[in-house]
């Protein structure tokens, strides 16, 4: 039986991506992004929960982060859960869950028009081209949007 290993997300980067590269000098992008759920409760108070995601995303896709997102801009992501267990310089064991944005089943698509944090898809001269990876691991975007 086949198994599916996806997250589907849609939030708001924390913070500036951080970017580094392998030896053989593929780019990986890091980046906190935020969700949040809002609800009223019984008494009618407004509530609100944020959940913090750590996302990385790599190749091509990761050049695009570096070049066009900020702190606070849209975005929706498609990728796989990784979990990963260490040692710190204690000894202490420590967990990190990510979401790893690479590889044809993965997608990241910038929302919002330039330096706008919400909205819809930017499209046009004015916004950023949005950037998605289709199911064959290429960009949906004409050689005219890339930037590279």
């Amino acid at each position: 039986m086949a198994s599916v290993n996806k997250a589907i997300l849609i939030g708001n980067l924390g913070r500036d991506p951080e970017i580094r590269y392998t030896q053989a000098g593929e780019p990986i992008a890091n980046f906190s992004l935020a969700t949040s759920e809002r609800w009223t409760s019984k008494s009618g108070e407004k509530q609100e929960r944020t959940e913090w995601h750590r996302v990385e995303v790599f190749g091509k896709t990761a050049q695009v982060v570096r070049d066009y997102l900020s702190k606070g801009r849209s975005v929706y992501i498609e990728g796989q859960i990784r979990y990963e267990e260490w040692t710190d310089k204690d000894g202490n064991k420590r967990n990190t869950t990510r979401i790893r944005v690479s590889g044809p089943n993965s997608r990241l698509v910038m929302l919002g028009g330039r330096g706008d944090g919400g909205g819809g898809r930017s499209s046009g001269p004015d916004g950023p081209p949005s950037q998605e990876e289709d199911d064959g691991g290429g960009f949906q975007a004409t050689d005219d949007d890339v930037p590279f």
